[in-house]
Formats: C-alpha cells, structure tokens, sequence
C-alpha cells in the first residue's frame, strides 16, 4: 500500500466559523468568481473543444452546443474517436433519440442501439479504438498527484474547524473526492486510483452490456440529479460548457428510458453538424477559459458554495457534494 494523498480528516475540512452579525455581508459565490484576477484563468484549447449545431428550434432560435473534452488521462481513448468520429462528420445528420426526465439526454444514430430503429445503422470509421474497460479510471502519476495536493493545501484543508459538525461531507461513492485540471474526479486514498464524476451536465459514452465500452459515436449529457452510481461503469469524455438549455429543455420521449417512440418520430432534434474548435476559421471559434482549481479564488468560491453566509441564507449547510461545486467557465470576447 502506497502512502495516502492527504490526511483524511484534511480531506473533509471545508467549513468556516459563523460570520459575526456585526461584519459586511460576505460575498457570493458568483460575486466572489467575478473578482477573480485574469491569472487565476486557464484557456480551453481549440483542439479540447466540440461545437454541435443542432436543428433550429421551432420558433427559428439557433442551437448551439459547446462540449468540452475531457483532459489526460481519463478517458482518452474515447476522446480520440469522438475527435475521429467529428473530423469525419460521422456525426452529422444524427439525432437526439432519448431524452428521460430527472437523467439523460442521448444522441447519436436513431437507427444503433434504439427500440425503436427502423434502418440500416451508420457504419462508423473503421479507425476507432475499441477502449477496454479499465480505463473507466486512471491512475495518478507524480505530476497528477502534485496537482491534487494543491487543490487539498489550497482549498479543502483551508480551514480545520474544531466543530466535528461542520466537516466537509464524506464521498459516499468513493474514498475521496477532489478537482483536477478543473474537472470533478473521485479517488481511492491508497493506489492512487481516480475516475470523473457524474455532475449535471458531464458528457458520457453509451454502450451496451459487458464487455461493451462503446466508441463515442452515441453520446449522452447528464440534464438532472447527479447518477453518481454509473461513475465506473461508463466512460466520460467532456461536459456542456454552453448551450446546455437547448438539451436539457428538449421534448420527453415516451418510451423505454426516454427513447422516442416510432409515433415519436417528430420530436428528434437532427444534429446538423459537430465539428472539433480547432478545426473551425477564427471567425466561428469560440474561445473558453475556466477558473483553476488550484488557486485561491476556487478555495473561497468552493467554501462559499458549502457554506453559504450571503444574507438571503439562515444557516450555512456545512458542506456540499462535489457537484454542488460547478467549476466556473466563461466565453472569452473575440
């Protein structure tokens, strides 16, 4: 066994002392991400960014989806077929199939993997990896676990509250949980082992039973309550980080799992196209930065998120799940 990460009791400190009554009202989670100086920021490249268009909305309204991919090393080699499966134009002239309430957006081919598929599925390109399923989770190299042990110095060992009832809540699906590279992960304490979180919003890979892994051709997004319990047990690539209220406010399909039925057929949204930033003319790139985890404007966001001591709040919660921590993301002006 390996030495542990980080003291565990460290792990869970995230909570501050009550405010005093008498001090300024503390700032926002928002309010404090808004003062955060331009260096705390960390550009997305072009090549780490997808841009699906989707069918305009009934009443003409462009729909745009901007996903970013998830970084090493996680889920690389499913990030390398969905960048194929894009530069191809594979995915162009598919369609949204599923969408289930409170879960999952899904999109892809309406006639692989559908109840209700009436033709002939698209062959995919012949280049694709077949990703075995081990690599759900990665392993932390040296640099990757330094990262961490920033992240826990800097924000989740912040404070170390003497009241045990205000400790940071445990992970109930693993044995820690942390930010890496700006990306929600959870980990073992002792290998050290680690795989991405299913937060609102996270893009994973559909597959059928075991052994199947998929190959990124069908795609999902995470539109509700975050199924922490899938985490392992299928891969994630990226997450929406624009446009995600043109997925989520989609029609519900009737069917099995949110599947459209065949008499549902009207309600598929077509994906005129997905195409890899980088790929696009500096005119339709668009450009993203999110704020690093590693620095100390997400220490104080992070503590503001689990406790919440701006006025309209009563009682600060004394902690938050991992998802109820959203990495902020902003569009940079061309």
């Amino acid at each position: 066994m390996t030495k542990s990460l980080f003291p565990f009791a460290a792990l869970l400190a995230l909570a501050a002392p009550a405010q005093a009554q008498d001090e300024a009202a503390p700032p926002s989670p928002g309010e404090i991400v808004a003062q955060a100086p331009a260096a705390e920021w960390t550009t997305i490249a072009p090549e780490d960014l997808l841009v699906m268009t989707l069918a305009s909305a009934p009443d003409g309204t462009a729909r745009e989806v901007v996903i970013q991919l998830m970084p090493a090393p996680f889920s690389q080699g499913w990030v390398g077929n969905i960048r194929t499966l894009a530069r191809t134009e594979w995915y162009d002239g598919t369609a949204v199939n599923r969408v289930q309430d409170n879960y999952v957006v899904q999109w892809g081919d309406p006639n692989y993997d559908n109840p209700e598929a009436g033709g002939e599925a698209k062959a995919v390109p012949a280049n694709l990896a077949a990703v075995p399923e081990n690599e759900y989770s990665a392993r932390l190299d040296e640099p990757a676990i330094a990262k961490i042990r920033t992240y826990f110095e800097t924000t989740a060992s912040r404070v170390a509250p003497s009241d045990p009832t205000t400790l940071y809540r445990a992970d109930p699906y693993a044995r820690a949980h942390a930010f890496f590279d700006g990306w929600p992960i959870a980990m073992t304490d002792d290998e050290p082992v680690a795989w991405p979180v299913h937060c609102y919003g996270m893009v994973g890979v559909g597959r059928g039973y075991s052994p199947d892994t998929g190959s990124g051709a069908e795609l999902y997004t995470v539109i509700g309550h975050a199924p922490r319990h899938l985490d392992r047990n299928i891969a994630l690539v990226g997450r929406v980080v624009e446009g995600m209220e043109h997925l989520s406010s989609l029609p519900r399909g009737s069917g099995a799992l949110g599947f459209y039925t065949a008499g549902e057929a009207d309600k598929r949204t077509p994906i005129v196209s997905v195409r890899v930033a980088s790929d696009l003319p500096d005119s339709e790139r668009p450009a993203f930065e999110y704020l690093s985890t590693e620095g100390e404007t997400f220490a104080r966001y992070a503590d503001a998120r689990a406790n919440r001591r701006d006025p309209f709040f009563i009682y600060p919660a004394g902690g938050a799940d991992i998802c109820n921590i959203p990495v902020p993301v902003r569009r940079v002006a061309d």
